[in-house]
């Protein structure tokens, strides 16, 4: 099937179009920015007796490296893996408005056997 071109009009649009370049954002993080504040649950705490690891909020724009060094650095403690996941906002409505709560990111991270994290 054939279909029209596009017109004139849109073509020079395109030509000066920016292509957008996924690549590191240039913010530098200092550790207390990176680390937002520990996630305490009844999931975690399972996690953190049985299997050694924390989970906790980071900074949407941290990466992986910087969140264990954040970690290594604030707690004295050695890093042996980081998984992250960007948990996505849920609707809310409040009065007539409907809304979407903030995206933001969780980080779970397992330490070394020797090593423990207290937050009480």
């Amino acid at each position: 099937m054939k279909t029209r071109p596009r017109p004139v009009r849109y073509r020079a649009k395109n030509k000066r179009r920016k292509i957008s370049v996924p690549g590191p954002s240039g913010v530098v993080l200092k550790p207390h920015q990176i680390l937002l504040k520990p996630l305490v649950t009844e999931k975690g705490t399972f996690a953190s007796t049985r299997y050694n690891s924390y989970s906790f909020m980071v900074n949407i724009l941290a990466t992986k490296p910087e969140i264990k060094g954040a970690i290594e650095e604030l707690f004295n403690v050695r890093v042996t893996a980081v998984n992250t996941m960007i948990r996505h906002g849920k609707k809310r409505r409040w009065k007539n408005k409907e809304g979407v709560t903030a995206d933001w990111k969780k980080a779970i991270v397992t330490l070394n056997d020797e090593d423990k994290i207290e937050f009480y």
